[in-house]
């Protein structure tokens, strides 16, 4: 069987999957949360596999980061998918309810887009995160893992199509093309007709590589080159708790800090024990020459520091003259995916809040908030960049499209 046929029979099944109660797919959830309790072991076993063949082959330590499950992981996939059965679910939600002068009645509903593709790297968590979504939305789902995660993503998607059989509906609502390796992913960005949209999550590559070369429709989840302006009157206290938080708690995810900006006015006051902090954590700091002087550990920044993506316990850090600076340097380098401002002036939080055009602006606030379950949709799909039916941390109703149901009485249009 080839990866389009696979792709066929997800697509067959989604017809029936779109029209089950809510009361049905939360039971299937119910299931997935029980079997990933049952089967923890089998999943660890898997997962050392995988983190094995990446420690071998010398995989960064980020990737390796994201890569690994571990009891308390499993534990947090259990409670998302408990977040997610209590959600509204958004199917047949009135959007638009029209009356119009003729006795027509028209009506705009949310319904599932029917057959939804994954492709994503090291991310096992991501197999349940996106299919629990797809589930409660009514999705069929198609997965491309990464061969990184393959034994891991093996086990999981075994447990998901369990939980279909478990409760007598169809398991080819649940299928992963990662045996098929390349060849599988090429089949999802071509299947047009088939699989309705397309969600990439992992590497500026890897996203790049989906844009451009899919012929299926994508929502596209950027890389996150995410910055925090420290402005004149920043309070030190938020300054000191926000950037660590930002930057050390999880530096492997898209939403952690990469760049630090520092108005000159808050250099001896702020920044300094700013930087002490995260050199006490671990953290290499990048710095320009104004850094460098009062803070002679720093590396010497590079132009291509501003545009790095670390996902690691590195950070580029720039003094800037006034607020129009660092409104410039964002413009210039940022990903648009989440920027944040620690600022005492209430006029900068509101110009920083309407002119950073990034999917999430900030106000004394960690850029590690910008996330679906922080945000209260349950588990998130990911964080669109883009502007065209989706931005920022990406819900339930993210994942849905609308249709026109329109009564009439026998009218005809004159």
């Amino acid at each position: 069987m080839s990866a389009l046929d696979l792709i066929r029979k997800a697509k067959t099944a989604s017809h029936a999957l779109g029209l089950l109660t809510t009361e049905q797919k939360n039971e299937i959830l119910k299931s997935v949360s029980v079997l990933l309790t049952s089967r923890s072991e089998e999943i660890l076993v898997a997962n050392h596999q995988d983190l094995k063949l990446a420690q071998d082959a010398g995989v960064q330590r980020s990737l390796q980061d994201r890569l690994a499950l571990t009891v308390e992981r499993i534990d947090s996939l259990k409670v998302a998918l408990a977040e997610l059965i209590l959600l509204n679910d958004p199917i047949a939600e009135l959007v638009r309810d029209i009356h119009r002068p003729n006795g027509l009645s028209i009506k705009e509903v949310r319904v599932p887009f029917g057959l939804i593709g994954a492709i994503y790297e090291a991310r096992p968590n991501v197999t349940i995160d996106i299919a629990g979504m797809a589930i409660k939305t009514g999705n069929a789902i198609v997965l491309r893992g990464g061969s990184m995660a393959a034994h891991t993503n093996k086990v999981l998607v075994s447990i998901l199509r369990e939980a279909f059989t478990s409760n007598n509906h169809n398991p080819d609502a649940i299928q992963s093309v990662d045996e098929y390796g390349r060849d599988g992913a090429e089949a999802m960005m071509k299947a047009t007709g088939l699989i309705d949209v397309l969600i990439p999550r992992g590497s500026a590559n890897l996203i790049k590589t989906v844009v451009e070369e899919s012929k299926v429709p994508v929502i596209q989840t950027g890389d996150g080159i995410v910055h925090i302006f420290l402005d004149a009157t920043a309070r030190l206290d938020y300054a000191l708790e926000i950037v660590t938080n930002s930057k050390v708690q999880r530096p492997s995810v898209c939403n952690s800090l990469e760049t630090l900006l520092v108005h000159k006015d808050a250099v001896d006051r702020v920044l300094v024990p700013v930087l002490q902090k995260l050199e006490d954590n671990g953290v290499v700091i990048h710095g320009d020459d104004r850094v460098r002087r009062v803070f002679p550990s720093a590396l010497e920044a590079t132009e291509s520091d501003w545009a790095t993506e670390y996902l690691a316990l590195e950070i580029a850090v720039r003094v800037v003259d006034n607020f129009e600076d660092a409104l410039e340097h964002i413009a210039q380098y940022s990903t648009s995916h989440t920027e944040s401002i620690i600022t005492e002036d209430a006029q900068n939080a509101e110009e920083f809040l309407a002119r950073v055009d990034s999917a999430v602006v900030m106000v004394n606030a960690s850029t590690r908030f910008t996330d679906g379950g922080e945000f209260g949709f349950g588990a998130e799909v990911g964080v669109s960049t883009q502007k065209l039916h989706a931005r920022g941390p990406m819900g339930l109703p993210e994942l849905t499209s609308t249709k026109w149901l329109v009564r009439g009485t026998g009218q005809s249009r004159a």
